[in-house]
């Protein structure tokens, strides 16, 4: 029985020293551990951060949102249809070409001539027929009828497969034609005035972006009689 009992007590006094020692751990978190902080590897660098700077960290790591609707990932370049510079006498025209060659423009870029504003000739003619094939018929018409002075207009962009019955200096002259013709049966033709060529020129330029557009009128600041417009 003595034995029992004194086998008891070694056992306790030696869980009491292993507990001392810290070989069983602790059960309260608020015990020191000096020898786990001995064990730790650089110790001394460890620093406290203000929560305000580790979140900012934190959501500095965070992955980059898709784009929406409303946060688009490229913002649309605007484009210019249509824009046109103008009227300039052939020396400005050569200037302000000069002016605008270094932004290559190439087939964005067009030179037109202005169209004229006084009469030079009075034309009699028949309105186009819409097709070689319809002037051409027009023509057998007119052969039929004895007229013979006529002139197909297949190169005339503006009266392209009319047909000329002749052009005349005065607006009576032009009259008097009408008459003769209309006495020999044709009731098709009409008078019209031709314009006289313009000695004026514009510039067109055509699908470009803001930003091209904005340098445009930049050169136009050293030409302050002509102006910019949009155009079709």
């Amino acid at each position: 029985m003595l034995k029992l009992i004194f086998w008891l007590l070694l056992a306790v006094n030696g869980a009491l020293y292993a507990y001392g020692q810290g070989y069983l751990g602790h059960f309260s978190g608020n015990e020191r551990e000096p020898a786990r902080l001995k064990n730790q590897q650089n110790a001394d660098k460890l620093a406290l951060i203000p929560a305000a700077k580790a979140n900012a960290a934190a959501a500095a790591l965070k992955p980059a949102a898709p784009a929406t609707a409303d946060t688009p990932a490229e913002k649309k370049t605007e484009t210019v249809a249509c824009y046109e510079v103008g009227n300039f006498v052939l020396a400005d025209a050569r200037r302000f070409e000069a002016a605008v060659a270094p932004l290559d423009l190439g087939d964005h870029q067009a030179r037109r001539n202005m169209p004229g504003t006084e009469v030079s000739s009075y034309i009699v003619h028949i309105p186009s027929q819409g097709s070689k094939e319809g002037a051409d018929k027009k023509a057998a018409e007119l052969r039929g009828l004895g007229v013979s002075n006529y002139f197909i207009m297949a190169d005339n962009p503006a009266m392209r497969w009319a047909i000329s019955l002749g052009v005349f200096k005065t607006e009576a002259a032009a009259q008097n034609q009408l008459a003769m013709l209309q006495k020999q049966g044709v009731h098709s033709a009409r008078v019209a005035p031709r314009m006289s060529g313009s000695k004026l020129l514009a510039f067109q330029f055509r699908d470009i972006s803001a930003d091209v557009k904005a340098q445009l009128e930049g050169k136009l600041k050293a030409f302050p009689s002509q102006e910019g417009r949009s155009c079709k």
